[in-house]
């Protein structure tokens, strides 16, 4: 690169323009930042996708004799540069942008011909060394190699999120272990229902984000279908036969990712579906995320958990602490359920043979999988810090009269609601210390041990006197 000049002159069909020098991206590139409405750039997960599709179309074509050798491995040292994160910087678009992510590819085009061009020692502005389109590009379209890398980095993603739900799962389990012999009162409709565990309580998440770890796993699967080689409509036009049967054997080589052809190029590049099919699993997760965040709270607020204090909570009231990680997760959550609207309302409005809003999608659907796999990897550190007050589970239950629900096997429904009469006629108050005088606290430390309340009914062959 000359570093002489403060701009080079790059053409495309609408003319002449200049770039700047020390860019490796060109005229297409600076066209597409004229016609931005700004907001956050290109996801950089996306944009390493791409890379690696266009090294997979690379190698595909020097096997087959469209690209020289030593020209080929500049352009493959280059894709693994951007891979590494080396020209971050080269990517300065809008995560929105017409053209179906045409802007994206061409940015990529570019700054892997302006890189390939100095690793065979010329200038960024020698395009005749390494084009963009002609050699980057070759055999391909916007159509076949956005699709495809938004599904290689979809599932990148989503490994790195199953992990992280993995981490939050068995956060989950370990507290619900520590809690098993906590008693204290459940609650329904926010009003004391029977006695429980909070072991119990905590296994209920347990299980809710194990189901939404199944669900995340199975995601690989259906985004594992691409179509590239199709070009742009998927009828493969522009593109040799060989080089179509070809092209993702090598992507899988490049990725590690177990990817296949689409039977039906022309449906595959068409219609987006699958992206709303997942989506719809990280809105299942955030509609978790926010019923335990919700609850957690809850808890914290009636005493019964005390939560890792992270950071002073007021600028007026002197020692308080927020629950913010959770009040963190349920913003995350909401933002995922808003962008899995917008996953949606992209795949519908899509028009005859291409989803051209897709840049939207991609953008919404890579934000909510990074800002998941980053929650849950705080949460499951933040959970294993939550302690239990068991007097407090402990007081709130032998206050509660639902207390006398766990004597209806032995009383019935009509004795139990009697005796409940008589506690509230009483005044209420205590009402473990009230079942002690009715049973003899015999019966009721055997009746309200943890054992009796997380056992699955009561057993008739053990006797249940009325």
């Amino acid at each position: 690169m000359d570093d002489a000049r403060s701009a080079r002159t790059e053409t495309d069909l609408l003319g002449a323009r200049e770039v700047p020098a020390e860019r490796l991206w060109g005229v297409h590139t600076l066209r597409a930042l004229e016609n931005s409405a700004g907001g956050a750039r290109v996801p950089l997960a996306l944009i390493r996708a791409l890379a690696q599709v266009k090294k997979a179309c690379c190698l595909t074509n020097r096997e087959l004799g469209f690209l020289e050798a030593r020209k080929a491995e500049a352009i493959i040292v280059a894709t693994d540069e951007v891979i590494q994160g080396r020209w971050d910087a080269e990517f300065p678009l809008s995560g929105l942008q017409g053209g179906a992510g045409t802007s994206t590819n061409m940015n990529v085009n570019e700054v892997l011909a302006g890189r390939a061009s100095e690793l065979l020692g010329g200038r960024r502005a020698d395009r005749a060394l390494v084009r963009p389109i002609d050699d980057i590009n070759l055999h391909q379209s916007t159509n076949d190699v956005y699709p495809t890398a938004l599904k290689v980095a979809a599932i990148h993603s989503f490994r790195s999120l199953a992990v992280a739900i993995a981490a939050l799962q068995g956060a989950l389990q370990r507290r619900e272990q520590a809690f098993v012999r906590v008693l204290k009162i459940g609650r329904t409709e926010l009003v004391e229902a029977v006695p429980m565990t909070l072991g119990m309580e905590f296994s209920a998440f347990a299980e809710a984000v194990g189901r939404d770890r199944w669900r995340t796993f199975k995601c690989e699967e259906r985004l594992r279908t691409v179509n590239l080689g199709g070009t742009a409509l998927g009828t493969g036009l522009t593109a040799p036969r060989e080089y179509i049967f070809l092209v993702v054997e090598r992507l899988r080589e490049v990725t590690g990712l177990p990817l296949a052809r689409a039977e039906n190029l022309v449906a595959e590049t068409a219609g987006a579906d699958v992206f709303v099919e997942v989506s719809g699993i990280l809105k299942a997760h955030a509609s978790t995320l926010l019923k335990m965040s919700g609850d957690l709270r809850l808890l914290a607020m009636l005493g019964e958990i005390r939560l890792p204090a992270l950071q002073a909570g007021s600028t007026v009231m002197p020692g308080k602490i927020n629950p913010v990680l959770f009040e963190l997760a349920s913003q995350v959550a909401l933002k995922t359920i808003a962008n899995d609207l917008l996953v949606t309302e992209v795949v519908s409005r899509a028009h005859l043979q291409i989803s051209e809003l897709l840049p939207l999608l991609a953008a919404a659907l890579l934000e909510s999988l990074e800002l998941l796999t980053e929650l849950d990897g705080r949460l499951a550190a933040h959970i294993d810090g939550i302690a239990a007050d068991e007097e407090r589970c402990r007081e709130a239950l032998w206050r509660s009269p639902g207390l006398i629900t766990a004597f209806v096997a032995r009383l019935g429904y009509e004795g139990a609601s009697g005796l409940a009469e008589e506690f509230q006629k009483r005044g209420g108050g205590d009402c473990h210390a009230f079942l002690v005088e009715k049973f003899g606290a015999q019966v009721v430390t055997e009746t309200l041990s943890p054992e009796n309340l997380t056992a699955l009914g009561y057993s008739r062959k053990a006797g249940a006197p009325r």
